[in-house]
């Protein structure tokens, strides 16, 4: 099996996977997103000639460009080619509007959020959310670009300028929390590893952020909600984002469709990038 490693570079886990490919006898090589490009008619394509697509990367670009990548995928995938993830979970989880929409349907628990345009919206807003709110950029991970927002005078100037650049206000309840939350890596429809996150002397508990990591074992509450969400958002592979409440419970935080397990293969002992490649190999070939 010759596997597209979509990337930006030979980073971290596109190493892995080309290790943990070799291993099982497959060749995986690493195709830059930045230089995608596609003939018409009779459609060809630069990652012609590889029997499955692994997204590592979202590389930052413009609308056009972010589209015209998706549509790449899109056609791949119309062609029989397994793109993973799944080109609509994608583009689900990169908009955090659209997946905790899906997360809303699928009746699961989640921070009360509200998604405008405008200043003045979202300054009624961050009242209704109880003056304390976490503004987060549409599209992102690891917690950049993340504010927590306590005073009102703050918030209109953030949400002023966030109105000027014509972005998205994202604003969510802040959730008060012991400090650390739950990131479930569900594949294939089951969870395969979990860890606990714990903030370092911040509210962000993402382990990009200086966070520490404890390997555990999640309860069926726990497995019920990580799996739960993934299968929400269309996702083969996922990290599940749960944060536990001061009433007890958890809410479901975000879904990632571009897993990292950087951190969690040392805390779990788990051999990530080898789960992925058999699961890939299990969907074309009944491996």
């Amino acid at each position: 099996m010759r596997i597209a490693l979509l990337s930006s570079g030979a980073g971290w886990h596109v190493r892995d996977l080309m290790r943990a490919a070799s291993d099982a006898g497959h060749h995986a090589e690493a195709v830059d997103f930045r230089g995608v490009h596609a003939a018409l008619p009779r459609l060809q394509t630069s990652v012609d000639g590889f029997d499955a697509v692994i997204v590592r990367t979202m590389p930052p670009g413009s609308l056009e460009q972010v589209v015209f990548r998706m549509d790449v995928l899109q056609r791949l995938e119309a062609r029989g080619v397994r793109v993973f993830n799944p080109v609509r979970s994608l583009e689900t989880c990169i908009d955090k509007f659209l997946a905790a929409a899906r997360f809303d349907a699928a009746g699961l628990p989640t921070p009360e959020t509200v998604v405008c345009q405008d200043a003045e919206t979202a300054i009624d807003a961050f009242h209704r959310l109880g003056n304390d709110v976490v503004v987060k950029p549409i599209f992102g991970s690891e917690g950049k670009g993340m504010l927590r927002v306590g005073d009102v005078e703050l918030a209109w100037r953030i949400f002023r300028t966030i109105e000027r650049t014509r972005g998205i206000l994202f604003l969510q309840r802040f959730i008060r929390h012991p400090g650390w939350d739950l990131r479930v890596f569900v594949l294939g429809g089951r969870v395969l590893a979990a860890m606990r996150r714990y903030a370092a002397d911040d509210w962000r508990t993402n382990v990009a952020q200086g966070g520490r990591t404890e390997r555990v074992t999640p309860t069926r509450e726990e497995e019920r909600l990580a799996l739960q969400a993934a299968e929400a958002v269309g996702t083969i592979a996922a990290g599940i984002d749960l944060l536990p409440t001061e009433s007890g419970g958890y809410v479901v935080l975000e879904a990632n469709a571009v897993p990292g397990w950087k951190a969690l293969a040392p805390t779990t002992g788990v051999d990530v990038a080898a789960a992925v490649i058999r699961e890939i190999a299990r969907r074309n070939f009944g491996a």
